[in-house]
């Protein structure tokens, strides 16, 4: 598998000759060079339907005719909006690809994206996501809190990498991601969803780098964007 990191919460993820992009907010989001005519992918998975995380999945999908997976509301609203194709999943359950095994796991977030006066509408149950090539598994954990559940990620998945939110507010911060550490086990980890909003998810990266390998023993990568890494 090869990772390369396109800020905030995007990545494209490649596995067993398949481009998987994820959360790709790369229009708006000063700290990612990388534009979406650029980007080419086979799948794109999106982990809830807030602007900073669907970002520019529509123009991206249907520029390399790719598939969106996403929950049940969110993907029948892209769906029936924009003409995408989709792939629905709802946390908890997955769907075999020939690539290997995308699976839906819970986040505790929220969802909803804006109608034409700005108000929230509901867009389904948020999620994390595993992918699973052979015996390597990729963990990307969206936008969640600290839960006591990724005990049992880490006891069900030989996790290779996994992307941990730290920025706090609106996500786990620092100290609860060194706890997810701790219980999902994972050989590396990329801090995301921090420093993208000024005033708002401002958090210390290598400080956080250092107390996660200090107390777990974990090797954390911080990249910017465009940066890439192979495990």
């Amino acid at each position: 598998m090869k990772l390369q990191y396109l800020g905030h919460a995007a990545c494209l993820l490649e596995v067993d000759g398949a481009k998987l992009l994820f959360d790709p907010f790369l229009s708006g989001n000063e700290k990612c060079n990388v534009a979406p005519a650029d980007v080419q992918c086979d799948y794109i998975l999106l982990t809830h339907a807030h602007q900073d995380h669907v970002g520019d999945a529509v123009e991206i999908a249907l520029a390399n005719d790719a598939p969106i997976l996403a929950n049940f509301e969110l993907a029948s609203y892209l769906n029936a909006k924009h003409g995408v194709k989709v792939e629905p999943v709802n946390p908890g359950g997955g769907i075999d690809l020939p690539f290997g095994r995308v699976k839906f796991t819970f986040a505790y977030h929220s969802s909803s994206t804006p109608d034409e006066n700005g108000v929230p509408i509901y867009m389904g149950q948020p999620a994390g996501i595993i992918v699973t090539s052979g015996k390597t598994s990729f963990y990307h954990a969206g936008d969640t809190g600290l839960f006591g559940d990724m005990k049992l990620l880490g006891d069900m998945h030989d996790i290779e990498l996994a992307l941990l939110p730290i920025g706090d507010r609106f996500t786990m911060g620092p100290d609860d991601a060194v706890k997810a550490i701790e219980f999902l086990r994972p050989r590396y980890v990329v801090p995301i969803h921090y420093n993208t909003f000024p005033g708002m998810i401002d958090q210390d990266p290598e400080a956080f780098a250092d107390k996660a390998t200090s107390a777990t023993g974990v090797a954390v990568s911080i990249l910017e964007c465009g940066d890439a890494v192979e495990f």
